[in-house]
């Protein structure tokens, strides 16, 4: 099934910004300057190797969760995917954390999950159960379902980028997304979340032929959907691997670097790339090999070990354990000031080891922010 529209297949081996432009040009969208300074770049300098004046620091899945004026955004909408398809509110969602915690960037409100509604296979977010496939891939004759994204099928992510980059005036940086390939093939074969995803683990053992032929039609989706984000105005951009930690190391190289290295190669000269392979502290070296910036770090793996394996030529980002927020004051300052010197003062963007848990106090939030904004490394 093949569904009408600008593709940009033929287009992935040439230049990102002509056909990047002809596309946003079409769907009536202003054209941003890829590489505009904001006035707070701290984390784009820190993400290049420069020395900076302080850490710079952002949560993952700040937009959102923790507040309570996103959750009356929210409330105003029939749920999470009127709210990711709305651009004006994802907009708006976008910014509180800047107004409200005083983050050094923010990260456009969006979905892992619209890429593969983009090939064709929607989803829906159900209340409290999380997104479920009603179609799944399990054989040859599932692919025609689905096809390769065109960047016109994410139109309205442009459009939040648009508005968030003028409600943000150039104050700090805006970060784009995308989940990786494997992570997006775990949803795309097992139809919900899962602790174990043992139906996308069987298809990498019985059929890998078809896991690299879905993976690959999900990496020339991503980096032709990533490449559009930057066209839009992004700064930089993070591609999140949830589930890299349920593989092997061998698993991981075989299933999953290569299309990491194609993503990675494909954005090389654009933007800052972060990578973030959760779980996965065996990939760190082989993460570093690839030509990104930054490889993010969970709380279950050491500053110090994180460093040893990347080297001192890609900046690192994380890693305070979510959990630590639930502590009181004083106990957040101290992990916080604990994972600064352990990480030291040169290429460390703070963040927490994996998203913002939702009953987290953005008081507590806060306080881990501000002591990070404080904080000066002897």
């Amino acid at each position: 099934m093949k569904r009408s529209g600008i593709g940009l297949r033929e287009c992935t081996l040439r230049p990102f910004l002509f056909p990047t432009r002809i596309i946003l040009l079409i769907l009536g969208l202003h054209i941003y300057k890829p590489l505009s300074t904001p006035q707070n770049d701290l984390i784009l300098r820190v993400a290049h190797g420069e020395h900076t004046e302080h850490t710079p620091v952002w949560l993952m899945r700040q937009a959102g969760r923790i507040l309570p004026e996103y959750r009356a955004v929210r409330a105003s909408l029939s749920g999470f995917k009127e709210l990711v398809e709305t651009p004006e509110k994802a907009a708006e969602v976008t910014i509180q954390p800047v107004d409200i915690l005083g983050v050094d960037a923010a990260i456009i409100f969006s979905d892992i999950l619209v890429i593969p509604e983009a090939m064709g296979l929607p989803y829906q977010m159900i209340e409290k159960r999380g997104p479920h496939f009603e179609h799944t891939i399990s054989s040859e004759a599932d692919f025609d379902r689905i096809r390769v994204a065109d960047a016109s099928d994410l139109g309205y992510v442009y459009e939040a980028i648009k508005h968030t980059l003028d409600g943000l005036g150039g104050r700090v940086p805006l970060i784009g997304f995308a989940g990786a390939p494997f992570t997006i093939l775990c949803y795309m074969v097992e139809g919900s979340g899962s602790k174990t995803f043992s139906k996308a683990r069987k298809m990498l053992v019985q059929r890998p032929d078809l896991a690299h032929k879905l993976m690959g039609m999900i990496t020339e989706s991503t980096v032709t959907y990533l490449r559009a984000q930057i066209g839009a105005g992004v700064h930089m951009v993070q591609v999140f691997d949830s589930w890299a930690g349920i593989l092997s190391p061998a698993d991981y190289r075989s299933f999953c670097i290569p299309y990491l290295k194609t993503i990675c190669d494909a954005l090389e000269g654009t933007v800052p790339v972060t990578l973030f392979a959760k779980g996965a502290h065996y990939s760190y070296a082989d993460l570093a090999a690839l030509s990104c910036n930054t490889v993010g770090v969970d709380w279950n793996t050491p500053p110090e070990a994180a460093r040893e394996a990347v080297g001192m030529n890609r900046t690192l980002q994380g890693n305070l354990d979510p959990a630590a927020l639930y502590g009181n004051g004083k106990e957040i300052v101290k992990a916080t000031t604990d994972m600064l010197r352990a990480f030291g003062k040169h290429r460390h963007i703070a963040n927490l080891g994996h998203g913002v848990y939702p009953d987290t106090s953005p008081d507590n939030v806060k306080i881990f922010i501000d002591t990070v904004k404080s904080f000066q490394h002897e």
